[in-house]
């Protein structure tokens, strides 16, 4: 419980611009790749962040180093509570992408240690859950409450949530120091390195960043201008879709998480899943590409099978050994959050190219879409060379 209050307040955080992105629009007179590049300076720190927050959790253990991070968090909301410029608020959002940057790795890191590794699917199923829940949070409900607390008012609420999560995460989890020698800086950032250019970890890292990090584009930014120009929703109805895709998300991670025990005991690993989940989501971005049905459906298929992008974390981080297991996922975490800062700038700047040249917005939005669905098949295919190893025990 304590990792998932962190988690579900990394995700809210992710994608809370999605609803407010109107008015702050309105408020500073912001371009599409302005806000493109406001919202992706969460993604950005993020990023940065994953290479010494792999090394901290494999040296100091989760409590300590999300407990310090989420005190980050709510000093960032505070700041974004107070902006009153573009350069204010996107160095408040991106102190709350360096601060929420070790909720999930975190908390994998911690079901690696005390978990054994059958139960490791299910556990990140119910963590990746709790995510779907913050996300729920920034849609709808946060678009009904604006009227009353206004989207400064927010983010002063979740710095008050931030600072009692790191409190009970501190107080509640037990400490996980490495064992053994821990070596020099130097040593260590060798093996990251090394992390990087191994070939198991190569074939995961174009998926990551394009189905992964280009989930997360769309459904922290990118998916309300989608639904409100080409599917001509207004705002509410557009937040009301955003509940069907993180509906569609919970649904998902939650099955994982009550079936993922049984399908490993079978032999249905987390490769296996990844890869028959990432058909279903081409598909069904293409769907929603070519409006093949009602957007009710169409969004919450798409978030239904978004949620097999938590198993590439276990997929890839089974390649190596245990104890390089926050290093390893959190080098396929920055692949991810690294793509959804690409595609998130990269899309708003599409935008501004294209309507500069003639387009309407829904055509520009269009052909944007087309282009990360071709970017992902590409993505998906080194994913075909990746071999399922057996899940290593639980590093003591």
């Amino acid at each position: 419980m304590p990792f998932a209050l962190g988690y579900y307040l990394s995700y809210l955080l992710r994608t809370v611009n999605a609803v407010i992105s109107p008015a702050l629009t309105e408020e500073l007179g912001l371009s599409a790749a302005h806000l493109g590049l406001l919202t992706s300076a969460y993604f950005l720190a993020f990023g940065l962040a994953q290479i010494p927050v792999g090394m901290a959790l494999d040296r100091f253990g989760p409590r300590r180093v999300e407990a310090a991070l989420l005190l980050v968090t709510a000093l960032g909301a505070v700041l974004f509570a107070l902006g009153d410029s573009l350069p204010a608020l996107g160095f408040a959002r991106a102190l709350i992408g360096l601060g929420v940057s070790a909720c999930l790795m975190a908390a994998l890191k911690g079901f690696a240690l005390w978990y054994p590794p059958e139960r490791q699917s299910s556990m990140t199923g119910f963590i990746m859950a709790a995510g779907a829940l913050g996300a729920l949070t920034a849609s709808a409900p946060l678009e009904a409450a604006l009227p009353f607390i206004g989207w400064r008012g927010a983010f002063w609420l979740v710095a008050a949530l931030a600072l009692i999560a790191s409190v009970q995460i501190y107080r509640s989890l037990p400490d996980a120091l490495a064992s053994g020698p821990r070596g020099s800086i130097g040593g260590a950032l060798r093996v990251v390195a090394g992390i990087y250019v191994a070939p198991a970890f190569l074939r995961f890292a174009a998926s990551a960043a394009f189905f992964v990090g280009g989930f997360m584009a769309l459904q922290s930014l990118w998916a309300v201008p989608w639904l409100m120009h080409v599917n001509n929703f207004d705002l509410a109805g557009a937040a009301r879709m955003l509940v069907v895709l993180n509906l569609g998300s919970l649904v998902g991670q939650l099955s994982i998480g009550l079936l993922g025990v049984g399908l490993a005991r079978r032999g249905i690993r987390a490769l296996a899943l990844l890869r028959w989940g990432y058909v279903c989501l081409l598909l069904a971005q293409l769907a929603i590409l070519w409006s093949l049905a009602p957007p009710i459906l169409l969004w919450f298929v798409y978030g239904l099978f978004s949620a097999v992008n938590s198993q590439t974390y276990l997929a890839a981080s089974r390649a190596f050994p245990p104890a390089l297991f926050g290093r390893v996922s959190t080098a396929i975490n920055l692949m991810a959050f690294a793509g959804a800062f690409f595609v998130q700038w990269g899309l708003g700047v599409a935008l501004d190219l294209l309507q500069a040249q003639g387009y309407a917005m829904a055509s520009a939005l269009w052909l944007s879409f087309a282009g990360l669905i071709a970017l992902q098949l590409i993505g998906f295919l080194p994913l075909l060379k990746a071999r399922d190893a057996a899940p290593s025990a639980a590093p003591r």
